[in-house]
């Protein structure tokens, strides 16, 4: 298995998730949402988002309007239609019960796994109430 196309593919499948929240929050600029996906180490860069975006918009789950701006040309912000809410609360359910059950066997597991970069761990060999011999 190649363990950094899992994880990429483990991103791309919650950045719709991700967006429609960000969104959710009132009217949003494109950069605004890049910066904050970094910020949450989701890396996002301008060639995937625009495309998701479109594809959302397509979908009927968002919109835009158009701002004017004092410091270039107008800005497109995005806001979620009634369709794109109903969405996010079907998908908040579905979140909650897949962390829900990813969590109840990530911590079974975690219970039974080495500890990271391959050490071992320190087993206390003694009882811990008995003083040390050179003490």
């Amino acid at each position: 298995m190649n363990i950094e196309n899992a994880q990429v593919q483990m991103r791309k499948g919650i950045l719709e998730f991700c967006i429609l929240h960000i969104i959710s929050r009132g009217e949003v600029y494109a950069s605004d949402m890049l910066d904050e996906l970094t910020s949450a180490r989701i890396m996002v860069v301008e060639g995937t988002l625009y495309p998701l975006l479109t594809r959302l918009k397509n979908a009927g789950l968002l919109d835009y309007k158009w701002v004017e701006s004092t410091s270039g040309p107008p800005r497109k912000y995005y806001i979620l239609t009634d369709l794109g809410r109903h969405s996010l609360d079907s998908l908040d359910e579905t979140w909650q019960e897949l962390a829900e059950s990813v969590n109840a066997i990530v911590t079974k597991t975690g219970q039974h796994r080495k500890p990271p970069n391959g050490s071992i761990p320190v087993v206390a060999l003694t009882d811990p109430t008995t003083p040390p011999a050179n003490a």
